[in-house]
């Protein structure tokens, strides 16, 4: 094939080799024309043991195809030695992918420190060694590639991978400084999170999600990455696995800016914390914001707005290098809002110390390195007999362009950010366990988010920091231990080296303080797992943003001049990108692309043309009448009593509907749409009430009227074997047009799926929530008997299906008796949430389980926070659930 993508005469190095999706890369690459160094130390994949015949076995296979390959059994922090075999055996190296890895998996509390060094021994310094060793013959060349392994643990960070989501995410800004720095030479480096099996996976996912996982899936991205027509595409970051890949960016906020004065404090930052997380009007930075004309910008402004004061009364902070810079700024900020404060610092601590007591405050100083976690956070055991904040703030510089790096400087930086953040947050982390309280935040930076120029080993050190922070987050939140990262841009010993004076005088550190205040306070609305850029009287939050992508057809095999032919689709930000945010988003894509085998597109599917069709529209409007009779006969559907006099009786002055009458209105609203054009195989037998979500638009109810009510179809879900369709319906009121209520009905149709529609409901917010009830008792619960009649009663509000009344239908349907109506013990439930917590914006269920007349219904609910109340309903006789994943947003 002339248009096939070669590699003759080119070398490539391939780390951890001897099996899985190296040795699918070392193949791939042999097949296509290069010579192979085929790496492998063979040992397990928790790093343990050594064998050499992992690589020979993948040697003597390229061999035996005719390719050229040698192996090589160094430990990837030998990386010079690798490299060196790829000279001494092939003269040259032109494309080194570095894959290697081992995992270390343990809940953070029981992580020992040989869990956490080894996983940056073998993940991080190994990347850097083989790079570094490989760089001088890019440079002189000018022609080098190289692929990085990250991972969605790293990305978004993974519970029980602290170590493993930090060396992850140190890939993010280590190849993004390579970048920066090759770009003159022709070096690309980029990045990829791969999911893929390996002896690392097989233990963690189930079978058939391993049989998607094919590393095949993966090599034919790293193929076009690597090649020589890719000049452009470097720094980049990309999900890949089961036939799907996206890239992803950055996204930053525009964020608030407020006047650097005396009135920036944590409560300003506070008052206005939902311009910091408002990403309306965004940005997709390459590197730090323009600090400069923010302080300008800051400067013109009026005095800072206060809010809630925040008052660290009988708390204990401490703050890593406290002794100088924007350590001392915390420390100072802390100890003004109440805080004990402890100043740990390599140098001098003593000085901020005296500053603090002299104001009237409580400190101590602590002189011992951040790595030195346990004597440091014992100094604040032994001062306050306690520990309630962590400022992890440590830090050193030592920029080098990366041909110039040695390994001291790399690591020294290592050693003092990342290692340093992990040791003392370690120390902290049993006290915050036990008392059910912590608040941490470390310390990234702009050039650890971006990279940058001279600082590949800070750029890796800070980007490891954050997906540290990302997994312990997610271990600490149900203990009320809340993480935070940010990156802060201030005038310090560290930037008084490369800003000028008068600049370093305008970025003063008492300008990070507040946000650090507010973060570690009990007031911020979204407490965790966030990251910020700070500085200049700006803060802006930063996350990730990720393409469309492309799924492939998972029935035949993926070829490097496929994924060419749709580049600009995997990379091209447009209106289907997301914002990924946990280890699972990025699995959900891939999976979504398990049922892609059929090569086709919409075109040419009836399905999916009608679907698209039934998108555009509405349904015509529909009428419906009702008077105080009406409402009395759906109330008595739904269980009131003759002693209800506000639900029975019209001259009662509290005469009132029940809010879950809204259901009722839009009961044979038309639709634009029939079934047997949406789906193959529909019939009404196999058609099964999912969820429903109602919104009330407004209080009170009328309790007559007349209302029209448009339908439109919202989506239609391929799951295989069934199909979901989803319906909204806006109901008005005839005389006023006023919006009453929205319905969206959720049917599950059994038989009905396979024909290549959307794998994945859309999230849409509370109408979508999955509402799982709390970990504790019930704060109300509520126990209704229905009667024999229940369902004669209820279908006189509009629902005539006849398996609801009829026993012949009911046995054809596969019930022993007519059961109750779905929308009945919605209203059953609706009624009881009601009567305990009042009028509701909107309430959402999901049908678990069917009820028969003259059973009883248990509603037990939890209230979280003060608007929403999470509940469920059993069947008392059979203890069944009868609905789930059920809330309400209270008015």
């Amino acid at each position: 094939m002339a248009d096939q993508l070669r590699f003759d005469g080119q070398v490539v190095v391939v780390t951890g080799a001897g099996g899985g999706l190296g040795k699918a890369y070392a193949t791939f690459f042999a097949s296509r024309g290069a010579s192979v160094v085929v790496n492998d130390l063979g040992g397990s994949f928790k790093g343990e043991g050594q064998d050499s015949k992992a690589a020979d076995v993948v040697v003597n296979e390229i061999k035996a195809a005719g390719g050229k390959a040698v192996a090589n059994y160094d430990s990837v922090e030998n990386g010079d030695r690798i490299i060196e075999t790829a000279i001494k055996a092939f003269g040259r190296i032109d494309i080194l992918i570095n894959n290697a890895g081992i995992l270390r998996d343990v809940s953070f509390k029981n992580m020992k420190d040989q869990d956490w060094d080894l996983i940056f021994k073998v993940h991080v310094k190994g990347s850097y060694k083989t790079a570094r060793a490989a760089w001088p013959y890019f440079r002189k060349q000018k022609f080098g590639r190289v692929i990085n392994t990250a991972s969605a643990a790293g990305l978004y960070g993974n519970f029980g991978q602290t170590n493993y989501s930090a060396a992850k995410l140190a890939m993010v800004g280590f190849t993004e400084t390579l970048a920066k720095e090759g770009a003159k030479y022709n070096i690309v480096a980029n990045v990829i999170a791969p999911i893929a099996a390996s002896r690392m996976t097989e233990t963690v996912m189930p079978p058939d999600v391993l049989a998607l996982m094919k590393p095949e899936w993966v090599v034919p991205l790293v193929a076009v990455l690597v090649h020589k027509n890719n000049t452009t595409e470097s720094g980049s970051i990309f999900e890949v696995g089961g036939g799907f890949i996206s890239k992803l960016r950055w996204e930053r906020s525009s964020g608030q800016l407020l006047k650097c004065d005396d009135s920036y404090t944590a409560s300003a930052v506070l008052k206005k914390w939902n311009q910091v997380v408002d990403f309306s009007k965004p940005q997709y930075p390459s590197g730090p914001n323009d600090f400069l004309g923010l302080l300008e910008e800051s400067q013109k402004l009026g005095p800072n707005e206060q809010g809630d004061k925040v008052d660290f009364t009988g708390r204990v902070a401490l703050v890593t290098g406290g002794g100088a810079g924007i350590g001392r700024a915390y420390c100072l900020a802390f100890a003004k809002a109440g805080a004990a404060v402890v100043v740990n610092d390599l140098v001098n601590p003593d000085t901020v110390v005296e500053e603090i007591r002299k104001l009237g405050g409580k400190a101590v100083g602590v002189k011992a390195s951040a790595e030195d976690g346990d004597v440091v956070v014992k100094a604040a055991i032994d001062a306050f007999g306690r520990i309630d904040i962590v400022i992890n703030n440590a830090g050193i510089l030592r920029d080098k362009a990366f041909t110039n790096m040695d390994d001291a400087m790399w690591d020294a930086v290592m050693a003092v950010h990342m290692r340093g953040t992990y040791k003392v947050t370690k120390a902290a982390w049993p006290y915050m366990l036990k008392q059910k309280y912590g608040r941490i935040v470390n310390t990234t930076s702009t050039s650890g988010i971006y990279g940058n120029f001279g600082q590949a080993n800070y750029a890796a050190a800070k980007c490891a920091i954050l997906g540290f922070s990302r997994a312990l987050a997610l271990e600490g939140a149900k203990y009320n231990i809340y993480v935070n990262t940010i990156a802060p841009n201030a005038g310090t010993a560290m930037t008084r080296t490369i800003l000028p004076e008068e600049l370093v005088q305008a970025f003063k550190p008492d300008y990070i303080a507040p946000v650090v205040l507010a973060l570690s306070s009990d007031k911020v609305p979204n407490p965790t797992n966030g990251l910020y850029e700070v500085g200049s009287g700006w803060v802006g939050a930063t996350r990730w943003q990720r393409t469309g992508g492309h799924g492939f057809p998972v029935n035949k095999p993926l070829t490097p001049e496929e994924v060419v032919k749709n580049w600009d689709r995997i990379v091209t930000f447009d209106e289907r990108a997301d914002h990924p945010v946990k280890t699972s988003d990025s699995l959900e894509k891939i999976l979504a692309n398990a049922q892609n085998n059929t090569g086709k597109s919409a075109e040419g599917n009836k399905y999916l043309e009608a679907i698209d069709r039934a998108l555009k529209l509405e349904g015509n409007g529909t009428e419906f009448k009702y008077t105080e009779r009406d409402v009395m006969l759906y109330n008595l559907g739904i269980g009131a009593k003759r002693t209800d006099l506000r639900y029975v009786f019209e001259g009662n002055d509290e005469f009132q509907v029940i809010p879950t009458f809204g259901v009722i209105p839009p009961f044979d609203a038309e639709t634009p749409f029939s079934f047997d054009d949406l789906v193959p195989n529909f019939s009404p037998m196999m058609l099964l009430h999912g969820e429903q979500y109602l919104e009330i638009k407004k209080y009170p109810i009328p309790t007559s009227g007349r209302l029209i009510s448009k339908a439109r179809l919202l989506e239609v879900v391929d799951k295989g074997s069934a199909a979901i369709v989803k319906t909204g319906v806006t109901t008005t009121n005839a005389e006023t047009g006023e919006e009453l209520f929205y319905n969206e009905m959720t049917v599950f149709l059994r038989g009905c799926g396979g024909f290549g529609g959307q794998k994945k409901p859309a999230d849409r917010g509370a109408s979508t929530a999955a509402n799982k009830p709390p970990q504790r008792a019930p704060d109300v619960v509520v126990e209704e008997k229905t009667t024999e009649e229940q369902a004669a009663i209820y279908r006189l509000s509009g629902d005539y299906n006849p398996l609801h009344i009829d026993p012949a239908f009911a046995k054809m349907g596969g019930f022993k008796v007519p059961i109750l109506h779905g929308l009945c013990f919605f209203g059953f439930a609706g009624k009881a949430v009601y009567e305990k917590y009042g009028p509701f914006k909107n309430i959402k269920v999901r049908f678990a389980g069917t009820v028969n007349p003259g059973q009883t219904l248990v509603t037990e609910m939890w209230k979280e926070g003060d608007k929403r109340v999470v509940f469920q309903t059993k069947v008392k006789e059979t203890g069944k659930l009868a609905i789930g994943g059920a809330a309400v947003e209270l008015a």
